[in-house]
């Protein structure tokens, strides 16, 4: 039976940090960092999220401010906001809360966010830093996922890794960062032929799919490393990820459970993100 990567232990244990840090820097500085997070529409999945990194930045000290914005706010508006929030000193992280309104287009309002303050690492700029290897910031759960395996003594260098999924979000970032770990990467997405054939080779299959329970054990290599990033809530209600976690558990070496696996450490990486932020602002 697979060793559980417990990502609730291992993101609690990162916010310990965070909070002794942020501590440290309060008593010498008297400054804190600053997290401001804007969600527009009423999408009550977005709201649970922005009330967990609320939650999240007291529970570790850090400054935080929330912009709810209506639905039908205009788009110039929307950019006025975050050029507002660009400029306040004591902002060091903006997150635009996705999904935006249709009418709404994310790509322009992301690059109008700060390359500084951008600690969802979604600015082209950003982008282009990870590509090259030269980046301060890395999108929330690819970052989690890196640190979870490395929580584990997970040696990535030379394994064949398998990532599933080929989002900018996360499949493609978390394929630059197991490239740079040294890990030989395949990317799979809705076009791959034989998709359970090569995600059988991966030492460390990472899946990011979107798609409830796809991936079955006959799927997956003895002895394989598992990361599941899927969340769906199942006919009973209870949550499930992209993996199917009974039968995939009794052949893999380690997995992720969902819940409890990679979403703790994504929220956690914001805050880190959001820190890091701080940090080369003071220098």
């Amino acid at each position: 039976m697979a060793e559980i990567l417990d990502g609730k232990l291992v993101s609690a244990k990162i916010k310990e940090e965070i909070k002794l840090e942020i501590e440290e820097i309060k008593k010498t500085s008297g400054k804190i960092p600053g997290l401001a997070v804007v969600i527009v529409g009423d999408d009550p999945a977005s709201k649970v999220y922005v009330k967990n990194k609320r939650r999240d930045c007291e529970e570790v000290g850090m400054y935080s401010e929330e912009h709810a914005l209506p639905e039908n706010i205009s788009e110039e508006e929307l950019l006025g906001l975050v050029k507002k929030l660009n400029e306040e000193e004591n902002i060091h992280g903006i997150l635009v809360q996705s999904p935006l309104p249709k009418h709404l287009n994310e790509d322009i309002v992301f690059e109008n966010i700060s390359p500084e303050k951008d600690v969802d690492a979604f600015h082209p700029e950003t982008v282009g830093r990870i590509t090259l290897g030269r980046y301060n910031f890395v999108p929330c759960t690819p970052m989690g996922v890196m640190e979870l395996l490395k929580y584990y003594n997970i040696d990535m260098s030379g394994k064949e890794c398998v990532v599933v999924g080929r989002s900018n979000i996360v499949g493609k970032p978390m394929a630059l960062l197991l490239l740079q770990a040294n890990g030989t990467v395949t990317v799979c997405h809705s076009r791959t032929k034989d998709l359970g054939e090569v995600t059988k080779r991966a030492d460390i299959l990472i899946v990011a799919m979107r798609q409830r329970q796809f991936i079955k054990a006959d799927m997956v290599k003895e002895g394989a490393v598992i990361v599941d990033v899927g969340i769906h809530k199942k006919d009973d209600g209870k949550l499930c990820g992209d993996v199917d976690f009974e039968s995939v558990a009794k052949i893999a070496s380690y997995i992720t459970p969902v819940p409890g696996g990679v979403g703790p450490m994504t929220r956690t990486m914001l805050l880190k993100n959001t820190l890091t932020a701080f940090k080369f602002k003071s220098n």
